[in-house]
């Protein structure tokens, strides 16, 4: 009986598939039964080539044999995991096996992954591709009964291959090329480059930043107060001391007469669902986990425990087709969630565009609980607060807008103008489920104004002035940098550029992360409490790079290509972009190559022992991933 051979990525989803299908025999490498055999990958088995690998003159590194622009780059089988690739192919090969099934992760690179073990294997079986966005029972059996030809995801291998090709031609030209120019071990790359480059503007920001004296002059009438009013600039600040202090006596004592008063009743929405930046970003902030940890901690609750659907997401919306499963879910929720759910104010018909969008979603949606029951007991603390956030983020969607009051108030006294915020909540809606949380910077945190009307008058019972300075901008954190990678670009003058990279960034959301963690260990960057700054050596790496490597709207435009490319169902108009894009790199790659041997020779890189790196075995800045936990 002829049987097919399924392909996952991890060893753990190997084994929840073998498990729902029935395959519970057990071989080397293998779980098998009457109809599937079951196998894994360990991430990547086959990757690149190395550039001594793929043309003997390359193995010494020379100035005069770049840039390195091979036809074809060939694939390698990585020797730490040589053995498990054996099994698969063997398993490939294997006379009983008629088919095969792909289930390596649901995603770009994912893809790859498999594509690269197919190909290295020699294998022509036809294949089909599993597509789930958790690891739930359910959406496994459900995955098995809407599987597709492999072909369907031709673009998104070739996105993947042109991506890793890319990589590889600029990585390695232009970390071997730098790193020769200035005898030091240097790795760039397409996309910590420019990333490198936010922290260094950011901490070069700071330094240069000369704060500005200043002064607030304060009214209080009593029962509310107000801050006086720059008739020139119509900000709340006074640039001259003696200015502030003529204002303080002019006004002490007097009575003020209210000029305006407005009060505008305000609608705040639930909070979108999150993708992984977003969770990433909001976990930093408000747990204090880096991206990277946020990234594990995720994981382990859509693989281990299946309490989440697939974290490396760039959607932050659900497909209309999955309202009823939602529901579902909802209602499954234990305590403290339960209550919540319960309560008269959810409404489990939500049915909102800012929720439930087909056009918002490419390979998988939002990031939300599955429909598995939770034991919170069962978690560690950081599963559990991460969890949490998820968790409370989807009911909050089906809670009503949070309505609040904001009252805005304008009191003359003689010829000077004091201003008065004040914000009143009405109906507590969706923030009922963040009554511990800290109000974010910028939010409603003014106290209610009294009732006043146009022509109402108050005593200046006391006047102060405060001196200020102005504060430089705040040193990165991993949520700012985030910030900045997915939105790479938007602020570029150009209004059609600006357009075209709407939906690219820096790296994708599965990447990010690493990408940080990259620039630490490379020695380009580090910690410093919680937030992230650049070192002399990053500082260094950007002053000498051109303009065009260590830019964000370079590395946009590639991902914004790559993501079209994705998305290119004609198999030729996919080949042309293809060949197009991949020209273009290699046009860049002589470009870098030539940039660094006019680079400024006059730049000192602290020396590093020894030097192994020019053997061969310094990073190229070429771009795998590295964030996947242990199985």
């Amino acid at each position: 009986m002829s049987k097919k051979l399924i392909i996952a990525e991890k060893p753990s989803v190997a084994r929840d598939i073998a498990r729902v299908i029935g395959a519970k025999s057990r071989g080397e490498g293998f779980l098998y039964g009457e109809q599937y055999i079951v196998t894994w990958a360990v991430g990547h088995l086959v990757s690149l080539c190395e550039p001594g690998e793929t043309n003997p003159s390359w193995v010494k590194w020379n100035m005069a044999q770049l840039p390195m622009l091979p036809d074809h780059i060939p694939l390698k089988v990585l020797p730490k995991t040589q053995s498990q690739f054996n099994v698969i192919k063997g398993l490939m090969q294997d006379d009983q096996v008629a088919s095969l099934i792909c289930a390596t992760d649901s995603a770009r690179e994912g893809e790859l992954i498999f594509r690269y073990i197919y190909q290295m294997a020699g294998c022509t079986k036809p294949v089909e591709r599993l597509w789930i966005s958790s690891m739930t029972d359910a959406a496994i059996r459900q995955g098995f009964e809407e599987l597709k030809p492999a072909s369907y995801y031709d673009s998104l291998y070739e996105s993947a291959r042109c991506r890793s090709e890319a990589d590889w031609l600029v990585g390695m030209n232009a970390s071997r090329a730098f790193s020769l120019r200035y005898d030091a071990h240097l790795s760039i790359g397409r996309v910590q480059t420019p990333t490198l480059n936010l922290i260094v503007k950011r901490d070069l920001e700071i330094e240069r930043f000369v704060p500005q004296d200043y002064w607030e002059i304060r009214a209080n009438f009593g029962d509310y107060e107000g801050l006086w009013v720059d008739p020139k600039t119509s900000q709340t600040r006074c640039a001259d001391e003696a200015t502030a202090q003529a204002v303080k006596k002019a006004v002490a004592g007097w009575t003020g007469a209210v000029t305006e008063s407005t009060r505008e009743q305000k609608k705040l929405p639930p909070p979108q669902l999150y993708d992984l930046t977003s969770l990433q970003r909001e976990a930093n902030r408000k747990l204090g986990f880096s991206a990277d940890k946020t990234l594990k901690v995720a994981q382990a609750l859509y693989e281990t425990h299946k309490l989440v659907t697939y974290p490396r997401t760039d959607s932050r919306y659900l497909p209309d087709d999955m309202k009823p499963k939602i529901a579902q879910t909802l209602k499954k929720l234990p305590e403290p969630y339960a209550a919540f759910v319960g309560a008269p104010e959810m409404n489990l018909n939500m049915h909102w565009k800012r929720f439930y969008d087909n056009s918002k979603i490419s390979d998988h949606h939002a990031i939300v609980p599955t429909e598995k029951v939770a034991d919170l007991e069962k978690l560690s603390p950081d599963e559990r607060r991460l969890y949490d956030m998820i968790a409370r983020r989807l009911i909050a969607a089906h809670y009503p807008f949070y309505e609040y009051e904001s009252a805005k108030v304008i009191t003359q006294v003689d010829e000077h103008r004091f201003k008065s915020t004040g914000a009143m909540p009405l109906i507590e809606g969706w923030k009922a489920l963040y009554k511990d949380d800290r109000p974010d910077k910028g939010e409603d945190k003014e106290p209610p104004l009294p009732r006043l009307e146009v022509g109402d008058t108050r005593r200046v019972e006391k006047a102060t002035v405060k001196a200020c300075k102005t504060k430089p901008p705040a040193p990165h954190t991993d949520a700012s940098i985030l910030n900045l990678m997915e939105n790479a670009g938007r602020d570029i003058e150009d209004e059609v550029l600006r357009e075209q990279m709407k939906s690219s960034g820096l790296g994708t959301p599965a990447t990010r992360a690493a990408t940080i963690e990259r620039l630490i260990q490379m020695g380009y960057a580090r910690r410093r409490g919680k937030t992230i700054v650049s070192t002399e050596k990053g500082r260094q790496l950007i002053a000498v790079v051109p303009e065009q490597i260590a830019s964000a709207v370079t590395t946009g435009k590639w991902e914004k290509f790559l993501s079209d490319m994705a998305s290119q169902r004609d198999e030729a108009e996919r080949a042309r972009k293809s060949e197009r894009f991949m020209s273009g790199i290699r046009r860049f790659s002589v470009f870098l190559v030539d940039a660094a041997k006019n680079a400024p020779a006059d730049v000192r890189f602290e020396r590093e022992a020894p030097k192994q790196w020019k053997r061969g075995k310094a990073s190229t800045g070429t771009r795998r991933r590295t964030s996947r936990p242990k199985t």
